[in-house]
């Protein structure tokens, strides 16, 4: 049983997909706890069409419909949302969990200052960050592992996205020698057999 939480350096660095791919590997539930915007095509469908037909999800806990900050989103839909609303589920001692955040580590819920990493430090669970290489992925990726380490946050290992750069990645290891590194390739497809691929290799490096 091994159950993480993924997390992303910021927005559209591929915390679905990276999801999919640990869903499978460890043959997990996954769960987004809360989806700002998107609702048609949600993450979590997103993951159940590429993780395959034995994956089980959990229904979001919020579905707001403007794609922003999640505390401007629920303010948009007279949504108010707290600590205590962000009940963990209920899982068998046996299974493994995905859950999936929505944007970076500081991103607010609410406006009396309620974080996305006051959450990951309430539930305790080892994180899975991921990053891909753009101009200034550097910065955001040492301030949240920084983070992270700061609020004695396992991190269980790094998620590379996309194309590898490795002068960013010599850095990563320079400062964060124990950290582990899973990379996941730019897909030209996207599908249940290139993420069944993927996960079977993770799964290996998992143990």
């Amino acid at each position: 049983m091994k159950r993480f939480i993924v997390a992303g350096i910021g927005t559209d660095v591929g915390k679905t997909i990276a999801s999919a791919v640990l869903t499978e590997a460890l043959q997990a539930t996954y769960w987004k706890p809360l989806q700002a915007g998107g609702l048609e095509h949600s993450d979590r469908k997103t993951v159940q069409q590429l993780a395959g037909p034995d994956c089980y999800v959990i229904d979001e806990l919020f579905l707001l419909n403007t794609p922003a900050s999640p505390h401007l989103a629920a303010e948009l839909d007279n949504v108010k949302i707290s600590l205590a609303d962000l009940n963990f589920p209920k899982l068998h001692d046996h299974e493994s969990l995905v859950v999936e955040m929505a944007g970076g580590l500081l991103v607010p819920l609410n406006d009396d200052g309620l974080l996305f990493a006051d959450l990951i430090t309430e539930w305790k669970l080892p994180v899975m960050l991921v990053t891909r290489h753009y101009l200034g992925s550097i910065n955001h990726t040492l301030l949240s592992l920084s983070e992270l380490t700061h609020r004695g946050i396992t991190v269980a290992g790094l998620i590379i996205n996309g194309e590898q750069h490795e002068p960013s990645e010599r850095i990563y290891r320079t400062l964060y020698p124990e950290l582990e590194f899973f990379f996941l390739p730019e897909l030209k497809e996207l599908n249940q057999y290139v993420i069944s691929k993927i996960g079977q290799q993770w799964r290996e490096q998992l143990g």
